[in-house]
């Protein structure tokens, strides 16, 4: 059974300050930087033995911490990126106007195949994710690998291995510097082989602030 290790990056000065990320890039905050140094001891026992990541420089930020940790070089794949959010990337949320805000909407809360314009569907997102996580079935026997992603791309990915639309990841809560953990098995009623053993582990961080919570 392989098993694969799920993070998302370390918290961004655009996270804090509630901007649309998207392919655009951010740099981690002191408190992203710090967040992945905590996951970096959470895993570095592991038995980690390839760190696989998002080619977008928060990710790759992230992945360089944990990697040192685990005594492995950093595998960059850009199927592992952030949702293409088109023409709203770069800007604060709360300065869409109305017909912006319903591109938004229409995106992650109730439209598989919605789109901002010149950005990318939710389903178009889950289908590079799944083919980035089903090259892992071609690392040699006992690879144990930790791939670096995206809150929206990650949720988009646990959500239909759930049997959940793409559009579903609202539903799920990954934090920044989240652990999930996706097992493949072999099994006549598995249709891709893939199931989740847990989704969105923030224990190894500090207690997250009310207003965090509340977001």
């Amino acid at each position: 059974m392989l098993q694969v290790y799920l993070v998302r990056h370390g918290e961004t000065v655009w996270n804090a300050s509630r901007r649309i990320q998207g392919q655009s890039d951010s740099p981690l905050t002191g408190k992203g930087e710090q967040q992945a140094f905590q996951v970096a001891e959470r895993v570095k026992s592991l038995g980690i033995t390839h760190v696989i990541s998002s080619d977008l420089g928060r990710t790759r930020r992230t992945a360089e911490i944990i990697a040192d940790a685990c005594g492995c070089h950093v595998i960059l794949d850009p199927r592992l990126r952030e949702l293409n959010m088109g023409v709203l990337e770069q800007r604060p949320i709360e300065s869409l106007s109305e017909e912006e805000e319903g591109w938004r909407r229409t995106l992650v809360n109730g439209s598989e195949d919605g789109r901002i314009p010149q950005g990318e569907s939710m389903s178009e997102l889950a289908a590079r994710m799944h083919d980035a996580l089903n090259a892992c079935l071609d690392l040699p026997p006992g690879s144990r690998p930790l791939l670096v992603s995206h809150g929206m791309a990650l949720g988009a990915l646990v959500s239909t291995i759930l049997g959940l639309p793409a559009w579903a990841e609202r539903r799920l809560r990954l934090r920044n510097c989240s652990i999930s953990r996706v097992d493949h098995q072999q099994s006549a009623w598995l249709a891709s082989g893939w199931v989740v053993e847990t989704a969105g582990d923030v224990s190894h961080l500090d207690a997250p602030a009310l207003d965090e919570l509340q977001r």
